[in-house]
């Protein structure tokens, strides 16, 4: 796991270095063990990379990596879980390997299929490739936007980094996009490709962008598609393969040179994670949990049933109210771009980095992909309201119930609205009143949005699936979940994102998927057997912390009223939930 960063700029051929690693070393959190250069004799280019090592700790796997038979250089952040077998591929084909790293099966994967590599990866990845014979420039994004990777390109210079705190040290004096407040108050993050700066984009999931150095010219092209067969229509074979290929996915992503653990929440997703390992592992199973003093948010009772039924090393910590306002300040540097969310994420990731893990793996993405959300409960009755004039949907922003109120998005084409419907925060009344904007610029720069960002021809469950994760789980979870990890230098694995678990799980039929209750059927009836009754037979109980609650007798909660204006009152009469106070809060902030 790595940061990396690149300038190609002719106005700056002999500033480049210092330029790429004043980007670079601003990423220092995330490659702590390693850092790289290189300086192309031909182009103005330049390459900065940063090393968190996991697989290969030799200097062999050291980046930027070259392959000189290939004229090919590449600084490559992730891990491709599936590089063995390609390995063996490759060199059946006549390649021959100086290292244990996937790194150099990128390079020569791309050399033996060119662009068609790309989906032969499993794992999640963000890189750069120099092809200096074909004098192009590419960067790769993995199937499920699990790695960042961001971009800008002018007339004059094209940059990518890994975080955007990266452009701000390329230039201290770079404009800040004008909407971005709008979006974030709207969404709660910043949907892709938005982000702070201006005309600085995320490179789309499952994307590569090509760029011409001679010509200067840049293009974004998909390189897969996902295809929802429903060929999986008997519930048996529908358990069956879910379990297979999950079990497969722990397997392949607990492959690690370092020390190497789980998140256990106490939760149905993080438990079912912990069975699969336990039994894959030859050694005792590391995990990490948090807990509170506030028992209503703590899962400990939970926790302590998995560490018994698996024979876990656990390290426990309770986070209380002091120690989230000691590390306050450090959260929010960490977050890189704003986000309703991540502060959890921050702790847990702090607290497993404390317990001696590198690597660490997260039950993200289970929700998304199998039905676990109330939004998925929404989907019957969707088309009726879609039915409704749009007129109308829009008038009912002026309603007093605010589950009422939030209809209006539906007056927005396509998944956007949706998903605003589904999890928005502020109507635009609201982000014009705390950005100053006017409603219909506000209400036109959804539209704008919404008209780009039309989703596949999906129905029912497959369709605010689809929406979950290409919204919720890309823009925030998995955003939060690198930034967090990364400022602590752990890398979080995600293995229900595994490419093969989430093919298996768009080929079983959505009748199957989303039949509950209860939610995630499948996934329980296959681990039930190894699971406490308890942990699968409750509730369903969101990772979720005290925040409002401290909040709320915080010093900075009364200290920040040039910020929150109106808000923090409305909030303190518990008029107004703490996402939208956090969203104003942050909005607020000067830092980004």
């Amino acid at each position: 796991m790595c940061r990396i960063a690149g300038i190609y700029d002719p106005a700056q051929r002999d500033h480049l270095a210092p330029a790429v690693l004043r980007m670079r070393d601003a990423m220092r959190h995330g490659g702590p063990d390693d850092a790289g250069l290189y300086l192309d004799e031909r182009y103005p280019l330049a390459f900065g990379f940063r090393r968190l090592s996991i697989i290969d700790l030799s200097a062999a796997g050291h980046q930027p990596m070259h392959d000189a038979e290939h004229g090919l250089w590449i600084v490559f952040n992730g891990e491709i879980y599936n590089f063995k077998a390609l390995k063996q591929e490759l060199q059946a084909a006549g390649h021959t390997f100086r290292s244990q790293s996937d790194t150099e099966v990128l390079l020569k994967a791309y050399a033996q299929w060119g662009t068609d590599s790309f989906q032969r990866l499993n794992g999640m990845f963000a890189f750069a490739l120099l092809d200096q014979r074909k004098h192009e420039l590419l960067l790769v994004r993995d199937h499920a936007g699990i790695k960042p990777l961001y971009y800008h390109q002018s007339r004059e210079k094209f940059v990518f980094a890994s975080e955007i705190r990266a452009f701000r040290v390329y230039d201290a004096h770079w404009p800040e996009n004008p909407d971005w407040r709008s979006y974030f108050l709207s969404f709660g993050h910043l949907p892709e490709p938005v982000t702070t700066l201006k005309d600085v984009r995320a490179l789309p999931a499952g994307h590569y962008y090509r760029y011409d150095l001679a010509g200067q010219t840049g293009q974004s092209h998909a390189y897969q598609t996902e295809n929802y067969s429903s060929t999986i229509k008997d519930r048996a074979t529908a358990v069956d393969a879910l379990s297979r290929t999950l079990r497969e996915s722990v397997e392949r992503q607990l492959v690690s040179d370092v020390p190497i653990g789980l998140f256990l929440s106490g939760g149905l997703d993080s438990s079912v994670l912990t069975v699969a390992a336990k039994a894959v592992l030859h050694e005792r199973l590391c995990t990490t949990s948090i807990a509170f003093e506030e028992t209503v948010y703590s899962e400990r009772p939970f926790q302590q049933l998995m560490i018994e039924a698996t024979d876990a090393r656990n390290e426990s910590h309770t986070l209380t109210a002091p120690e989230f306002e000691a590390d306050f300040d450090d959260a929010l540097a960490a977050m890189d771009q704003p986000t309703n969310d991540g502060i959890n994420t921050y702790f847990v990731c702090k607290y497993a980095r404390r317990s001696g893990l590198t690597v660490a793996l997260s039950g993200l993405g289970a929700d998304e992909l199998l039905g676990g959300y109330p939004s998925f409960s929404y989907a019957r009755t969707l088309p009726s309201l879609r039915c409704i004039p749009r007129p109308v949907l829009r008038r009912m922003q002026h309603v007093d119930a605010d589950r009422w109120r939030k209809i209006a998005f539906l007056s927005l084409p396509g998944p956007v609205g949706e998903y605003l419907f589904y999890r928005g925060l502020f109507l635009p009344a609201g982000t014009a009143e705390i950005t100053g904007q006017s409603e219909q610029s506000v209400w036109q720069l959804l539209e704008n949005f919404a008209e780009s960002h039309l989703a596949p021809d999906l129905r029912g469950g497959n369709r605010v699936s689809w929406i979950e994760q290409s919204f919720y789980m890309r823009n925030q979870l998995l955003k939060d979940t690198d930034a967090m990890s990364m400022w602590h230098s752990l890398e979080v694995r995600v293995p229900y994102l595994d490419r093969d678990f989430m093919r298996c799980i768009r080929d079983i039929a959505p009748a199957l998927k989303f039949s509950g209750p209860p939610a995630k059927g499948l996934l329980i009836d296959a681990f039930k057997e190894e699971l406490p009754r308890a942990i699968w037979d409750r509730p369903k109980q969101g990772f979720t912390f005290p925040f409002a609650e401290w909040f709320r007798h915080s010093e900075r909660l009364h200290s920040a009223g040039d910020v929150l204006g109106p808000w923090r009152e409305q909030f303190l009469q518990g008029r107004l939930s703490w996402a939208r106070l956090w969203v104003v809060y942050l909005a607020g902030e000067g830092r980004w």
